[in-house]
């Protein structure tokens, strides 16, 4: 392969990436406690299994306001490089997840959703168009906003955020 293919180039750039992402978790319920929220759980424990460390979790009840505090503390924290919200991607009036980070993404990562949507419309057909998954970069640090299920969890974590979260957290902090 040469010095200029797209396989040594990927290569090449994803050099950089960090071993050891530093990652807060934010479940999006008015029902979950930290002790039955599967979700978030799950999450911890893929991040965990493949060496990146949970250095913060909490639950924000599902409104814009709450959703917007837990975002911004995660994201004030020195330690954190990556955090993952969970629940209120959907499209019934409660579910405000989206809305309410967007506003606060630097940058978005389109692909992310697009993805995500693809790889469940695979396993649960049709209803993956309901999801709003997003993911951006926010403040020196990328941002996943998740379907609360842990099937969804864990589609998106293992085929789409493990595989790049390196990468992205230290692309993440680079600033033009």
């Amino acid at each position: 392969m040469s010095e200029t293919s797209p396989a040594s180039a990927s290569h090449h750039h994803r050099a950089g990436a960090a071993p050891r992402v530093p990652t807060a978790i934010i479940t999006v319920s008015d029902t979950r406690t930290l002790e039955n929220d599967t979700g978030g759980r799950c999450v911890a424990e893929l991040l965990e299994a493949a060496g990146h460390p949970v250095v913060a979790r909490e639950i924000a009840v599902d409104e814009p306001a709450a959703i917007v505090a837990a975002l911004r503390r995660a994201l004030a924290r020195e330690d954190v490089r990556a955090v993952v919200l969970t629940g209120g991607t959907g499209v019934a009036p409660r579910d405000v997840t989206p809305d309410s980070v967007e506003p606060l993404l630097e940058r978005i990562i389109p692909g992310f959703g697009e993805l995500f949507r693809m790889l469940s419309y695979e396993e649960i057909g049709s209803a993956a168009l309901l999801s709003r998954a997003l993911a951006g970069i926010a403040a020196g640090a990328v941002v996943f906003v998740l379907p609360g299920s842990r099937g969804a969890v864990q589609l998106a974590l293992r085929k789409l955020i493990l595989p790049e979260l390196g990468h992205l957290a230290a692309e993440a902090l680079k600033r033009p």
